[in-house]
């Protein structure tokens, strides 16, 4: 891996910062609690975020390692594929050490640490969901050679950890931190607008992301067991990937 690993320098947060984590962190759990999955809930008390005080990875890590053996990695921005999935495979989340301005509060073009670790880091407390991360990210390096492939294994983590819904007790819960980290996007997934489905992996494959707005559709699991029993036909349908560009 060529990316830069961070040691997170806690020190060099400002009063700004701590206060746009606070402000960021407020306005989520104002809503949150009706809209997130449990796991997400449960993994909030488990990592000890706090509202007033921005995550110190070394704690964060203490607490993660106990309950799932995971742990945080600080990175300068958004890393290649292949560091991405190597990392993930041996139980790291690549996470940002900066935090956006008090002027950035709504809008970023690249993921900082409120989205990387306040929306990513609680749902890595919950054991069938990282098992799923590790597992998909080990079938992922087989194929990042493949143009195509990466593309549908792009489709497979964005319509999952960064916006999944799933169905709990009858109600509509989120998953997915790209939405847990936006208050728009959570309103506006829960709403009458989009399209839902049920959790497909071959119809997630066929299905194109937006990254400029919000979703237009959304696929909604049953349980957390649904990611992993999907891993089969997701290495399937890379494997076919493969073969047609091989046949080209």
């Amino acid at each position: 891996m060529s990316t830069i690993i961070l040691t997170q320098d806690y020190a060099a947060y400002t009063p700004e910062h701590q206060q746009v984590w606070n402000l960021l962190y407020n306005r989520q759990l104002n809503i949150l609690p009706a809209a997130a999955t449990k796991a997400f809930l449960l993994g909030l008390e488990d990592v000890g975020f706090e509202p007033n005080r921005i995550p110190d990875f070394n704690e964060v890590n203490e607490r993660l390692l106990a309950k799932t053996g995971w742990q945080l990695v600080g990175v300068p921005g958004i890393v290649d594929n292949r560091t991405f999935f190597e990392l993930l495979s041996q139980r790291k989340f690549p996470a940002t050490t900066w935090l956006r301005t008090m002027s950035q509060l709504d809008y970023l073009e690249e993921p900082d640490m409120f989205h990387d670790v306040f929306a990513h880091v609680p749902l890595l407390a919950n054991q069938e969901f990282v098992n799923f991360l590790e597992a998909m990210s080990q079938v992922a390096l087989n194929f990042l050679d493949n143009e195509w492939a990466v593309e549908l294994i792009s489709r497979l983590y964005w319509y999952t950890v960064e916006f999944g819904l799933i169905e709990e007790e009858g109600e509509l819960r989120i998953y997915g931190a790209g939405i847990l980290s936006s208050a728009g996007e959570t309103a506006y997934s829960l709403s009458e607008e989009p399209k839902r489905h049920a959790f497909n992996v071959r119809q997630i494959l066929q299905t194109p992301y937006i990254k400029e707005k919000f979703q237009e559709e959304y696929f909604v699991l049953e349980d957390y067991s649904q990611l992993m029993d999907s891993l089969t036909a997701f290495e399937d349908e890379l494997q076919l990937a493969l073969a047609q560009e091989e046949i080209k």
